[in-house]
């Protein structure tokens, strides 16, 4: 296995982190808005069509109706929130290699670097719930016509106001089974092909663009490929009227598979896949020329 990169300081981490999670929310926000229109659509009434027959008339009908600006509904709450969450997600990956090394120049296997991947994702949780629940809620009301909210920070007022603390963090336990796996998969995924891609003799910083890009892309769809299922339910769950599922997930899964079949879980598929590898590309190519910008200016940081 190819020289693995030292944990780096937190306030890079931040700064370096928190700019890769701008480049991927700007990249991947509108696809992400028809992934989850998808995912949400209501069931059609028998001998009537669906809302939307797929990612490509989604993204019509969106741009069409809405315009632009239809495609970014939302980001307000995810760009808010990308700053600390990849600080937190990539400072997490970087304690996780930490507490399993007993030296620090030891080398970690790849199951050491799924572990360690899957604390990040316990760390994101607490920022990510909330902005997920508002993006959501947000992305669904421009295609329904209402306007319930106007904007992140009244959707965060009202829905405190409604159902306190709770409300805001409702589908919090699926966030978890979703990026727990995933950001595991994630990460063990981006290291795996940095180290793969490094020509021998060669250090891991010293990798091209290109080669990045395609890491970054690659590592974003192993990802997705790991959360698309329990994302579903997120999104179900985090937009359904207060009381519809009492039972938690449970009840979505159950609707789901009742209702739609197995095949349910795997909504929004094409519009994720065709997101994840230009969005994480930009994201972890964001994060290294951050972070190499960083230790240039302040090396001792």
């Amino acid at each position: 296995m190819a020289e693995q990169p030292q944990p780096i300081s937190p306030l890079k981490n931040f700064f370096a982190g928190g700019f890769g999670g701008v480049c991927l929310v700007f990249v991947g926000h509108p696809l992400d808005t028809i992934k989850v229109r998808l995912q949400t659509q209501p069931k059609p009434q028998p001998g009537q069509p669906a809302l939307y027959s797929g990612t490509f008339d989604c993204f019509r009908k969106t741009l069409v109706g809405e315009g632009i600006r239809g495609l970014y509904r939302g980001m307000a709450a995810p760009i808010v929130g990308v700053t600390p969450m990849f600080a937190v997600c990539f400072f997490g990956f970087g304690l996780g290699k930490r507490l399993q090394q007993r030296k620090p120049d030891d080398i970690l296997t790849y199951p050491q670097l799924f572990a360690a991947g899957m604390l990040s994702g316990v760390f994101t949780t607490v920022i990510m719930a909330p902005g997920e629940r508002i993006k959501c809620l947000l992305q669904i009301q421009a295609a329904t016509g209402e306007t319930k909210y106007n904007g992140s920070l009244d959707c965060a007022k009202q829905l405190y106001r409604e159902a306190g603390i709770r409300g805001v963090y409702k589908g919090t336990v699926l966030t978890l089974m979703r990026d727990v796996p995933a950001s595991g998969m994630y990460f063990m995924t981006y290291e795996w092909l940095k180290n793969i891609l490094t020509p021998e003799g060669k250090s891991v910083s010293d990798l091209s663009v290109p080669r990045i890009l395609f890491a970054g892309g690659l590592a974003g769809i192993f990802n997705w490929a790991v959360a698309i299922p329990p994302d579903v339910l997120k999104s179900r769950f985090q937009t359904a009227p207060e009381g519809k599922y009492p039972n938690g997930f449970r009840d979505v899964l159950r609707e789901l598979i009742r209702e739609e079949g197995v095949a349910s879980l795997y909504k929004g598929f094409t519009a994720v896949m065709i997101r994840a590898f230009p969005a994480n590309a930009a994201c972890f190519l964001g994060f290294e020329v951050a972070m190499k910008f960083l230790n240039w200016i302040a090396p001792s940081l």
